[in-house]
């Protein structure tokens, strides 16, 4: 029994001997694991450049080219956004314009050589900036070097979008007496006045419910073709009622939106500088020319939205006005007085619009019209006057109307989308009407009163969608009916003006 004991007491005594050692060999494993992991943590740190002492060639890493990269600003959240559009167009070739001849005896000149070249061309290169500096503020900056060319045709009335004179002026013992901006802007590939700066405005929002107020240099909410993005037109081009809405000003605008941005209103103040036809040159870039200031308002409203039956139908109405010019005598040519020397006068300008597309098994239609209306008057000496073989010299206020309408159908938002054919499903079948009376020139009885002639265009058109309006294809053809006077005394020549263009276009 006392040997049992001995034995149990030496059995003990190794147990404890052997588990004292494995549990310090524990605890150093732990210690040592400890150990190597702040060592790694001392690495990392010690590869971590201190700051303020960051190389060059770091800098530059972090600015290289490749997904995920650091755009910093001052402040403020800042997005960058553009559009591409590349163009190559061909147009029938004529070498007379519509007024050559269209006196007694054909002393008037009008070419058309410098309009009908088939061309290459830049059609808008926009680059936009947008920062959100404060919750409520947010910053715009909208440049188009592209806007600068002043040579390029309109592609689908090469005759201009206002045709109000000559482009050789009047011939005098059988030559030309020289040539137009026409002329020379193609001979020596120059440009018009500055209209790099499209948008230049601040935003102020959050700050009255549904409202919003911008203020600075932008398109005025008028018409619906015309304000609408670039990317995102049906066409290679805006229409004509389009076109001339296509126009930025400097003011102030407030826009409020409810129900779901269904009911949208905007009332706006802007200089209004020159006239609604153009031919005192661009509202943009540039101070008043009066005291006065135009007014405008936009409605809009959708009484049918997005509905998996009957589709979506948006309906708007809108209008600018104001009094154009400043003092000037009866005829600022003539007798010129101080200040503008234009004829003061009342302007006016509307645009209609509204659009349908249908849901059910019709859905992937679309159909869309505008209406448009001006009532101004010219910039003097900017009319022909065909029976006086001189520009008008203060031609008195007159209206233009004119309108367009529009039909596509787009393949992958139709039914057929997931059964037809994978190349028939990017395309968008679509066609347009569009009219304007944008051909002026002095009445041959009554040199201040103003008549106008319209012409029609129309464009059978295919969209190839390769990532919806950020990248597609657009091929227009337009057949380009020019107006007659019927008037022996004032023959318009009948020019050959239709036109194919082609549009590469790449958003961002």
């Amino acid at each position: 029994m006392r040997c049992m004991r001995s034995y149990l007491a030496v059995l003990l005594a190794a147990m404890v001997f052997v588990a004292i050692p494995a549990t310090k060999a524990a605890d150093t494993n732990a210690e040592l694991e400890k150990l190597r992991q702040d060592i790694d943590d001392i690495r990392k740190k010690l590869n971590q450049p201190a700051p303020g002492m960051r190389s060059s060639v770091d800098k530059a890493v972090d600015g290289k080219y490749g997904p995920n990269a650091a755009v910093t600003t001052k402040s403020g959240k800042l997005t960058i956004s553009g559009l591409v559009q590349v163009w190559y167009y061909s147009i029938e070739n004529d070498n007379k314009g519509l007024f050559n001849g269209t006196n007694e005896g054909g002393t008037i000149l009008d070419t058309n050589e410098t309009q009908d070249n088939d061309s290459f061309a830049i059609r808008r290169t926009e680059i936009k900036f947008t920062v959100d500096i404060h919750e409520n503020v947010t910053g715009v900056i909208m440049i188009d070097p592209a806007r600068e060319v002043s040579s390029r045709p309109n592609p689908f009335a090469n005759q201009g979008l206002i045709k109000r004179r000559n482009n050789v002026a009047f011939q005098d013992d059988g030559d030309p007496v020289g040539s137009l901006a026409s002329v020379s802007a193609v001979q020596q590939g120059s440009g018009t006045i500055p209209r790099l700066l499209q948008d230049a405005y601040v935003n102020f929002h959050g700050i009255i419910p549904h409202h919003d107020y911008s203020i600075g240099q932008f398109k005025p909410a008028f018409g619906e073709e015309g304000i609408r993005s670039s990317a995102q037109l049906d066409f290679a081009e805006r229409s004509f009622v389009g076109q001339l809405g296509d126009k930025r000003d400097l003011g102030i605008q407030m826009h409020g939106t409810w129900w779901d941005d269904r009911f949208q209103y905007w009332i706006g103040a802007f200089n209004g500088a020159g006239n609604y036809y153009g031919s005192a040159g661009d509202f943009q870039n540039r101070s008043d020319d009066n005291d006065e200031k135009d007014f405008s308002y936009r409605v809009l409203l959708r009484p049918l939205w997005k509905n998996e039956t009957w589709g979506s139908i948006e309906l708007g109405f809108s209008s600018i006005m104001g009094t154009h010019g400043e003092s000037a005598g009866q005829n600022p040519l003539e007798n010129p007085v101080n200040g503008l020397n234009r004829n003061q006068s009342w302007a006016i300008r509307h645009a209609g619009w509204m659009s349908y597309m249908p849901g059910g098994p019709v859905k992937g239609l679309w159909l869309r019209g505008e209406w448009g209306y001006i009532k101004d008057r010219h910039a003097p000496g900017s009319v022909l006057d065909i029976a006086n073989e001189v520009n008008q010299d203060a031609g008195k206020p007159f209206s233009s109307t004119g309108w367009y309408a529009a039909i596509g159908y787009k393949m992958q938002d139709s039914i057929f989308a997931d059964c037809n054919y994978s190349w028939l499903k990017p395309l968008e079948f679509l066609a347009r009407y569009d009219t304007f009376e944008n051909v002026h020139v002095a009445d041959l009885n009554v040199a201040n009163h103003t008549d106008n002639f319209k012409t029609n265009v129309w464009t059978a058109g295919i969209n190839y969608y390769i990532k919806g309006h950020d990248a597609k294809i657009q091929l227009n053809y337009n057949i380009v009916d020019d107006p007659e006077s019927n008037n022996e005394a004032r023959p318009f020549h009948d020019v050959r003006n239709n036109s194919f263009v082609v549009n590469f276009q790449v958003a961002f």
